[in-house]
């Protein structure tokens, strides 16, 4: 195999007062990650940005991801925002020694996370079953499209299949004006709740495993993440109204739209009083939540009226200072470039101090603990021999014969 060619990162330091005054939470936890392409990276990463120990464990034929654009030298920075601070190895895993070699890993970890098929870890000698019995502290959490059992649990999915199968995308299609077929798929909802509660799972696993000495399996399902998230729709599925429901969506300033959301009776009488019209408040057609709702439609021309009138900065200003929740359609560029996130540090710059780039920073902050993203981008491989000599101890020579039978690759 003709290694990829590397690059020299030249990392771009923390500030050295957060490094003195906040710790990690997770330090000290070694988590061993077989996962690839987004929502098993993606709850790695949250971990190694609380400082956890993440191995990442790469076939040669690499996480595809790597290939992904955009770059910036000669890196993925798609690759790279979904696995900087971890470590990464190659281990062959079609091979008895690569094999072995996980094991070894698994015995030495707190945390294994893998994202393959059900079915697949087990064919491996890899499942939870026979790592526990080895060591029977492992957290083992295993992320699938439609969980570990039952009748569609060995059904391939990835994001879009999910928004497709959970009714997601219909129930958007249903909330939309004159939508004639269901809405493309470009941002993988799915694939970033499913990381989320991953991350959470693992984190009451390591609580859990505090007060019992002893780990679990984690079995997690995309499809149960996205239905979940449909809490009026799973109501109204039960309980049909028959009635249309309120529906936020935007309404036309001079420069865009805007959103406008005044929920509740105290945001709908101050919108009245700031768009100037304040017989509104006596408005039998928006007197009640029921009639309002009847007459969302109404209520929306009205806003419109006022805001086609005025740049969306203008109305978001005058908006909000009123206390009317409002906001301008941004971009993502124009989103990151906004101050509150530079005063929050939503973002992290990582990458070579040539050309570094952006990563999203965890949207939490803790007041005694460094969570953030951490700088180092694992190229492929880089760390095999330095974590096989650390899981193998004093036995070198095991190290060096997974290289020479080609289980791994050695960077």
């Amino acid at each position: 195999m003709t290694a990829p060619q590397q690059t020299t990162v030249t990392p771009i330091q923390f500030d050295s007062d957060d490094k003195d005054h906040l710790h990690e939470p997770l330090a000290g936890v070694r988590v061993i990650d077989f996962t690839m392409i987004m929502s098993g990276p993606m709850c790695t990463r949250a971990l190694a940005d609380a400082g956890a120990d993440v191995i990442k464990v790469e076939p040669p034929s690499e996480d595809t991801m790597r290939r992904r654009a955009p770059y910036r030298s000669d890196i993925s920075t798609y690759f790279a925002s979904m696995n900087c601070g971890k470590r990464s190895i190659v281990l062959d895993l079609a091979t008895d020694e690569g094999r072995q070699a996980a094991l070894h890993l698994a015995d030495n970890a707190d945390v294994l996370v893998e994202n393959f098929r059900p079915g697949v870890m087990k064919r491996l000698g890899l499942d939870f079953d026979t790592l526990s019995r080895r060591n029977s502290r492992l957290i083992y959490c295993s992320i699938s499209g439609f969980g570990q059992s039952g009748p569609r649990s060995h059904w391939p999915a990835y994001a879009p299949v999910i928004h497709a199968a959970s009714g997601l995308d219909m129930a958007n299609m249903e909330y939309q004006r004159n939508a004639e077929r269901p809405p493309n798929n470009g941002i993988f909802i799915a694939d970033v709740l499913a990381a989320a509660h991953a991350t959470s799972a693992i984190n009451l696993a390591l609580y859990d495993r505090e007060k019992t000495g002893n780990g679990q399996q984690i079995d997690l399902s995309l499809m149960d993440c996205v239905m979940g998230m449909l809490i009026y729709e799973i109501q109204a599925a039960q309980n049909p109204s028959g009635k249309a429901r309120q529906v936020y969506q935007p309404v036309r300033s001079k420069d865009g739209f805007v959103m406008v959301a005044a929920v509740t009776p105290k945001n709908l009488a101050a919108l009245f009083e700031a768009i100037d019209f304040p017989e509104g408040k006596t408005d039998a057609r928006f007197a009640t939540v029921e009639a309002k709702e009847q007459n969302w439609i109404a209520l929306l021309d009205i806003i419109e009226g006022w805001t086609a009138q005025r740049s969306g900065a203008e109305c978001e200003d005058l908006l909000m200072r009123a206390g009317v929740p409002c906001a301008m359609y941004r971009t993502v560029v124009e989103a990151m470039a906004d101050p509150q996130s530079e005063h929050r540090r939503s973002f992290e710059r990582v990458g070579t101090s040539q050309e570094p780039f952006l990563v999203a920073n965890p949207p939490y902050k803790l007041s005694r603990s460094l969570v953030r993203a951490r700088q180092r981008l694992p190229q492929l491989g880089e760390h095999t021999s330095e974590v096989l000599s650390e899981v193998l101890g004093e036995r070198h020579e095991d190290a060096e014969g997974l290289q020479q039978s080609g289980a791994t690759v050695r960077r």
